[in-house]
């Protein structure tokens, strides 16, 4: 496994199929720098790309998932210099990860913290979480899906107050707007986003690939293209053993062995 300086990649000592990252800058309340992005995005993609992990799970400390981008790496850039260095273009490719990432929450997950929690596909929090786009108070706006995602999570009007006051949700308020999947004790939260990977990392490989791009795809496209992709990926997985094995164990009652091809 590569060594980075920023983060910290492992597998879950109970399921070694889930992959784990921990952003790891405590002292700056894991700010994501240029240095942490592109590290999390390469251990990410090799997870992505490991035949013997099928679920990641990613992380911050008690006290902060991330507490926002690097200030310090902005402050004093003009438009000019933001445009060449296209941070956020390399986000994409967390979004175009084919295997499940999970976002596990302590803390503060503000600015780009939140946007990278959303980028996620699920987010467990702890009751200390609070997250937010407070980008408006240093005179900017969100800039890496803020206004985007949490539009299309919470509403329009959650969103719109959320990005012109800078004041954050509380874990309980994320979840009753659907932000996050459970809120749970600070105790538990990082061993409640490592179960439900496990959960995940058993079931078979190709079909969870697919439904998640067919979750994703209702995102960005009218309902009939959905249900039309949706329909081309449920009779692509027919091909596959997989398919074959867990309808046979169905009428067979037994446990089925996924074979991930």
């Amino acid at each position: 496994m590569s060594v980075y300086a920023c983060i910290q990649v492992y597998r879950y000592e109970h399921d070694p199929r889930v992959g784990v990252i921990q952003l790891n800058r405590p002292e700056k309340l894991n700010a994501l720098n240029l240095q942490l992005m592109d590290e999390l995005i390469a251990a990410l993609e090799a997870f992505d790309i490991d035949p013997e992990v099928r679920c990641m799970v990613l992380h911050g400390n008690e006290r902060a998932f991330a507490a926002g981008a690097d200030i310090d790496e902005m402050a004093d850039a003009d438009s000019v210099e933001m445009l060449l260095r296209d941070q956020f273009r390399k986000w994409e490719r967390i979004s175009a990860l084919k295997k499940p990432l999970i976002a596990a929450v302590s803390g503060y997950a503000l600015g780009g913290g939140c946007e990278l929690a959303m980028l996620c596909d699920m987010i467990i929090a702890s009751e200390t979480a609070q997250f937010g786009q407070p980008e408006i108070n240093i005179g900017v706006m969100p800039g890496a899906g803020g206004t985007q995602r949490l539009t299309r999570a919470i509403g329009k009007p959650m969103a719109m107050e959320l990005v012109l006051t800078g004041r954050f949700l509380s874990a309980h308020e994320a979840y009753r707007l659907g932000l996050v999947n459970r809120v749970v004790p600070i105790e538990v939260y990082l061993q409640e986003a490592l179960a439900l990977a496990s959960v995940i990392a058993a079931k078979p490989p190709i079909a969870v690939r697919l439904a998640k791009e067919a979750v994703l795809k209702a995102l960005s496209t009218p309902l009939e293209i959905g249900l039309e992709f949706e329909r081309k990926n449920f009779y692509l997985l027919f091909s596959t053993s997989d398919q074959k094995e867990g309808m046979h164990a169905f009428q067979q009652k037994r446990t089925p062995q996924w074979q991930g091809r």
